[in-house]
């Protein structure tokens, strides 16, 4: 979907995209196996059926999603994440880490490893180990005495 932009900045550009109520969680739902229409009606949340459809052809319209005939049931539509879509895993294991760690009562449903994958973490769990130079220039003054 080409859209006219209403700035250049990439916070505003990728909220013009994910930034409503429901597309995100349409999106956690393909990445925790939901691929057909009543999949995601059947969700957590309750999403009208006519909002799941406006965001279904949303994301595939701005190509975060393919939509293709089930190879076993032709009557049947399938969704499944493109290569962009897969993109986001990243952005949502963020969005989860820091609802559990910043709202009470807050859970995933299914283990967030399904999401995570370290080598695309933008936030590691644990900060990176800190050179130990105090320790280093104590030794190499020791040495000078």
């Amino acid at each position: 979907m080409v859209t006219e932009r209403r700035s250049d900045c990439p916070i505003a550009c990728t909220l013009d995209i994910l930034g409503d109520k429901w597309t995100l969680l349409v999106v956690r739902d393909l990445f925790f196996g939901a691929r057909y229409f009543d999949d995601f009606a059947k969700g957590w949340e309750g999403i009208a059926t006519n909002i799941l459809g406006d965001r279904l052809r949303k994301l595939e319209s701005d190509g975060l999603v393919s939509r293709t005939r089930d190879p076993e049931d032709g009557r049947r539509v399938r969704y499944a994440l493109t290569k962009r879509g897969e993109s986001l895993k990243p952005v949502l294991t963020v969005i989860a880490r820091w609802g559990i760690e910043n709202l009470p009562d807050t859970r995933s449903r299914l283990p967030l490893e399904t999401l995570y994958a370290p080598e695309l973490d933008p936030m590691p769990a644990t900060p990176p180990a800190r050179p130990r130079a105090k320790k280093a220039r104590a030794a190499v003054s020791r040495t000078a005495k």
